[in-house]
């Protein structure tokens, strides 16, 4: 039986498919973060002459959910870190204060420092603290650095200013202040903080942050 043979057919090229332009997608726009917390409410708990304690009902930045915080608020303070240079420039003297301090339980050795009254300028703050508890004035200021103690609870702001240029004069300290002045070399108070015998946390930072300056020969 005579069997019949087919020719293969060409496959025929399938049309090319033409490209459809895809606009690009633009880029979702982010909301805006908020830098502040939204306050929903706000209630006076306690009122004393220093501080006042406040419970506010908050909205964080970043979250949908209210929260309660307990705030210490106060109106900021000061700090003085007086150095005496005319006598060994590359080791000048600390005017620090060594007093009680009831919260602590004991006497600490710290830079002075002290409330800034309503109204009052943060400098004109500083120069008033420390005639009153040292009786030294200075020629030369310099604001060192802002810092926030405890920003977990409490409001209050320190600003620490440097004094040079000092000279000795009459001490005002208020009535329930007593206050023994003692003049600190900078490497001694740097011993002292290497050795774990200062304890207050503004005279740390104020320290540390001048002596890496003087170093660093930035002041």
């Amino acid at each position: 039986m005579a069997t019949s043979t087919k020719k293969p057919v060409a496959s025929q090229p399938k049309p090319k498919s033409k490209a459809v332009p895809v606009k690009p997608k633009s880029p979702a726009k982010k909301k805006p973060t908020a830098t502040k917390a939204a306050l929903i409410s706000s209630k006076l708990s306690y009122k004393g002459n220093v501080f006042s304690v406040y419970t506010d009902k908050i909205i964080e930045p970043g979250s949908d959910t209210p929260y309660t915080r307990d705030v210490i608020r106060h109106n900021g303070s000061i700090v003085v870190l007086a150095v005496d240079e005319s006598v060994n420039p590359k080791d000048p003297d600390l005017i620090l204060i060594r007093q009680y301090r009831h919260a602590a339980g004991q006497f600490l050795l710290e830079l002075p420092a002290g409330r800034i009254e309503p109204n009052e300028a943060p400098l004109a703050a500083a120069k008033r603290e420390m005639i009153e508890e040292t009786g030294f004035r200075a020629k030369r200021w310099t604001h060192l650095t802002k810092y926030y103690a405890s920003p977990g609870f409490l409001g209050e702001s320190m600003q620490i200013y440097l004094a040079r240029d000092i000279k000795q004069g009459a001490a005002n300290p208020e009535e329930d202040e007593h206050i023994e002045i003692v003049r600190t070399p900078l490497s001694k108070a740097l011993a002292l903080i290497a050795a774990d015998k200062i304890h207050d946390g503004k005279t740390l930072i104020g320290v540390l942050f001048y002596a890496a300056a003087h170093r660093e020969g930035r002041l």
